[in-house]
């Protein structure tokens, strides 16, 4: 069901190229690789939970509320992060010719049904 939900994603965004499904402990639930060039989406996760969590500190102890949402546009790739609740994110690698604003859109909307497959 998840890999349904991430494939979808991946699919329907101009430029994606792999999504996953995460906790915040890096052990990855699911993914789906339509076409990575090399990029391993495990360890792209792993790496950014880490940052993920300090983000969260950070709006958390600034009083912002909670995070919900953070872009990473490097060079080659732009990540896009979804924080689903306090334990899992979501994660679409797209290309930089893709569409950020749909990704964007896309991840919002499956974001409910990715929580509610994971309670």
């Amino acid at each position: 069901m998840f890999k349904e939900i991430l494939r979808e994603v991946v699919q329907s965004t101009d430029g994606a190229v792999a999504s996953i499904l995460m906790g915040f402990d890096g052990i990855t639930v699911d993914s789906y690789t339509q076409d990575a060039g090399g990029i391993d989406m495990e360890i792209v996760g792993s790496e950014y939970s880490q940052v993920l969590m300090q983000i969260k500190q950070a709006a958390q102890l600034l009083d912002m509320g909670t995070a919900r949402e953070v872009a990473v546009q490097a060079e080659n790739m732009t990540t896009l992060m979804r924080l689903i609740n306090d334990e899992y994110f979501v994660a679409l690698a797209i290309a930089p010719t893709g569409n950020l604003g749909k990704a964007r859109f896309l991840l919002r909307l499956q974001a409910s049904k990715l929580l509610e497959n994971l309670t």
